[in-house]
């Protein structure tokens, strides 16, 4: 029975400092070529989705969270925060001086303090995945990210921002009754970011509207993912995977727990859900 695949990209398919093991490249293409289909399934706008990605071979992408969705290049649903809501959030945000940056199909577009004010949260994000940080910098976890244009927009799939604290974030939600507050960043799903969706949209709805479109059963999904936002797709598809890596609360969920993207997790869960062929090998 051919299967349709969700990959989660960041701590999933790419490890914290944004490497695609060899051995899941391997596993993506050697399951298509026996005939399943693979999605990336993502936060991340396309913008943020990388030519090496794309390169790997796969049939689209949701991304946004769920608000796009994209199959053989063909769009099959985009909703986007409205031009009202946008100026709202970027008001709400200066006024509580809040840095941040909206995520867009065309780029990443962020406030005028945002890369000197990221340091912290950043640093602090990637030293609770295990990696060192100390050199880094923002633009190198945010690549082609934008600085000095207009933010109100009209193409914006989500917003992050950097919480001062998570009161920050409780506040979003009586703020922000009409769009999808959420937070993330940080090993064991520690605060280091609020964000702002579409209301209403998550993962797992926008996989139901690209089986509709492809004319596909849920009895033949399989998900992967390692974040508390992946849960409603490994809660949704027939088959639900965690990463060892990924927080508790979605190890717990999930039908099994794989090792860590590092340590050749994809790869060892393809194996054992049997999408790989004879010739499918780890590199």
């Amino acid at each position: 029975m051919r299967k349709i695949i969700f990959l989660n990209v960041d701590g999933t398919l790419v490890t914290y400092e944004n490497r695609i093991p060899a051995s899941a490249v391997t596993a993506i293409r050697e399951a298509r070529k026996q005939g399943h289909r693979v999605y990336i399934c993502t936060g991340r706008s396309r913008a943020e989705v990388s030519e090496e990605l794309w390169d790997i071979g796969f049939d689209g992408m949701i991304g946004g969270n769920g608000s796009y969705v994209e199959d053989h290049g063909k769009v099959v649903m985009h909703q986007r925060i409205t031009p009202e809501q946008c100026r709202h959030i970027v008001d709400w945000l200066h006024e509580r001086k809040l840095e941040f940056y909206l995520e867009c199909n065309s780029g990443l577009y962020a406030s005028e303090h945002f890369e000197t004010e990221a340091v912290p949260a950043v640093h602090a994000y990637m030293k609770g995945k295990g990696q060192d940080s100390a050199d880094l910098q923002v633009r190198d976890v945010f690549e082609g990210i934008r600085f000095g244009e207009n933010l109100y927009r009209d193409d914006v799939n989500k917003v992050s921002y950097i919480l001062s604290s998570y009161q920050d974030y409780l506040d979003s939600i009586e703020e922000f009754p009409d769009l999808k507050p959420g937070t993330w960043g940080g090993k064991g799903e520690t605060a280091l970011f609020g964000d702002l969706g579409v209301k209403g949209i998550d993962k797992a709805y926008s996989i139901e509207r690209l089986l509709e479109h492809i004319g596909a059963d849920r009895e033949d999904t399989i998900a992967f993912g390692d974040a508390k936002v992946d849960i409603p797709m490994l809660s949704y598809c027939q088959t639900g995977v965690a990463m060892g890596n990924g927080g508790e609360e979605i190890r717990a969920m999930a039908d099994f727990v794989t090792d860590d993207v590092e340590k050749d997790g994809l790869y060892e869960a393809f194996q054992k859900l049997r999408l790989l062929g004879e010739n499918g090998k780890p590199d």
